[in-house]
């Protein structure tokens, strides 16, 4: 009989990392990024945590680097957790990149992995409360549903708005809230997608957490923590554990919509 596979995209440090120290034992860990030497750390911190682990480069916004991923982590076992935590933030990218990677790189995991699951698997797909603060009427239906049928065009429709405005992260900042709204949005399509194979698919949106992308965003989106309960970050191991806990096949019932993990920034900006 197979082991059981937990593929993790930016495993390599952060909350995916701490999502990877949640998981059950029994199975196989494949932890995957851009950067090998962080990666084989995270393997190393695994195994002496007493994980069967492995690792393997993948630049999620390259449809064929995710397709050897896939083809990879099926060699290794029966692929029954995918945990979609790679993403770049405002002060990382220019917006095409932000929405490459955020936006398309989701199509490219839920679809290449989707081919290998079996009934009873789950695909978590990490999205922010940033895409709480865009407004509904930016997220275009008709616009998100191109990502699946013409991505140089829905590159172009979403990134009109980004390159209206002259700062730039603002702009960035309007492309990350866009992807992460489309990752949302593109769960829950895949949910009712896959559903029919048995196949779970929801989102998690963190808020602003204390890691070393979450650092570099603490300046500007530091007026997300005025409105948290706690006034404060959140950890990575916090995080990690809502992660594992949503990506658990025991929670079979929870599909199609995004848990929102945010020390209650989003609701407190309307709360009083």
């Amino acid at each position: 009989m197979k082991k059981e596979v937990c593929v993790i995209t930016g495993g390599g440090s952060g909350m995916g990392l701490a999502a990877a120290k949640y998981m059950p034992k029994e199975k196989i860990i494949l932890v995957t990024g851009r950067t090998l030497a962080k990666l084989e750390r995270a393997v190393t911190e695994l195994q002496e945590a007493g994980y069967e682990a492995y690792a393997k480069t993948c630049d999620t916004s390259v449809r064929s680097q995710v397709q050897e991923l896939a083809a990879y982590a099926a060699e290794l076992g029966e692929i029954k957790n995918v945990i979609h935590a790679a993403g770049l933030s405002p002060a990382m990218a220019v917006p095409e990149k932000l929405l490459r990677v955020n936006a398309l790189g989701t199509v490219y995991i839920n679809q290449e992995f989707s081919k290998y699951m079996k009934a009873g698997s789950v695909i978590v797909d990490i999205s922010s409360n940033s895409a709480y603060m865009i407004p509904g009427f930016l997220a275009n239906k008709k616009t998100f549903t191109l990502a699946d049928t013409d991505e140089d065009l829905f590159l172009k429709k979403c990134l009109k708005l980004p390159k209206m405005l002259k700062d730039d992260y603002k702009s960035s900042g309007l492309a990350y809230g866009l992807s992460k709204k489309f990752v949302i949005w593109y769960a829950a399509k895949c949910a009712f997608d896959y559903g029919s194979k048995g196949i779970r698919v929801c989102s998690l949106s963190p808020g602003l957490i204390a890691t070393d992308m979450g650092n570099l965003e603490a300046k500007e989106g530091g007026s997300l923590l005025e409105t948290a309960a706690e006034k404060r970050m959140g950890t990575p191991e916090e995080l990690g554990f809502a992660i594992a806990s949503v990506a658990d096949e025991r929670n079979g019932y929870l599909a199609g919509v995004d848990v929102l993990v945010d020390g209650g920034s989003t609701i407190g900006r309307n709360y009083r």
